[in-house]
């Protein structure tokens, strides 16, 4: 009798875990929106100028809006505060150039990966070859910027032992810093590197081509939240199918 009572409650969880994951598509559907939180300062997948926001991820993310027949809203969060941001109900899903890794996916749920990347240095273009390896950059003298709270801190803290780190609250303060001289390297990830080697005259990436690392880029939405993911993946794969995708990433990934 015990063990049947067990059963039931059981039961009763996972019924009412399944109903309130299946219910917030039907939730986004009937306020009429998808709340999208996004930092606003990792080119080329999101940037905030002037009270607009673009990029490839904003794209995509008006995409998914029109899929779901509902209005768009991009809500501000910042690399530090996005998975508590997102735990905390202030948007739907995460978007704008987020690594995929399992210290994230433990707390929140990940769509299908859309980019493969790798950590490289973006330094000034006259510096290439000064910095063209993990061995000329961790040297004593060189200063090596990073923005807090993403997988750019991560690797920084876990890689550079002899250079001198200095912090950044934010992504394009890094870029700056390395434009003005005040740092030599800022840790950085290929699409963003290829996109200020290609924009910008003053800066330069020497291992767009042969990256330090890995990694995968995707959506986040909320732990447990599977009716959504779900969603999001199959609406991923239909771009894919129709070349909607490609037709995107030639905008702004090159």
């Amino acid at each position: 009798m015990k063990n049947l009572k067990k059963l039931v409650l059981l039961i009763m969880f996972v019924v009412v875990a399944i109903s309130a994951t299946a219910n917030s598509v039907d939730d986004i559907r009937s306020k009429g929106v998808l709340r999208v939180g996004t930092t606003g300062d990792y080119l080329p997948f999101t940037i905030l100028e002037n009270d607009k926001y673009s990029g490839y991820d904003i794209e995509v993310a008006k995409y998914f809006a029109k899929e779901l027949g509902v209005e768009i809203e991009f809500v501000p969060t910042t690399w530090k505060s996005l998975l508590k941001d997102l735990n905390d109900e202030k948007f739907d899903i995460a978007m704008g150039g987020i690594s995929r890794r399992t210290s994230r996916k433990l707390e929140a749920e990940f769509t299908h990966p859309y980019l493969t990347y790798g950590k490289t240095p973006i330094t000034r273009r006259k510096d290439i070859k000064k910095y063209n390896s993990l061995e000329k950059i961790d040297k004593k003298g060189v200063k090596v910027g990073y923005n807090l709270g993403g997988t750019n801190e991560k690797f920084a803290l876990k890689n550079i032992k002899n250079a001198t780190l200095i912090k950044f609250e934010k992504n394009l303060d890094v870029i700056q810093a390395v434009r003005d001289g005040k740092i030599d390297v800022m840790i950085s990830e290929t699409p963003e590197a290829v996109h200020y080697e290609n924009s910008d005259k003053l800066l330069g990436s020497p291992m767009t081509n042969n990256p330090l690392t890995k990694n995968q880029l995707g959506y986040m939405i909320s732990k447990n939240d599977y009716a959504l993911a779900s969603l999001i993946n199959y609406i991923m794969e239909d771009m894919e199918l129709k070349g909607i995708t490609k037709e995107i990433q030639k905008k702004y990934i090159k």
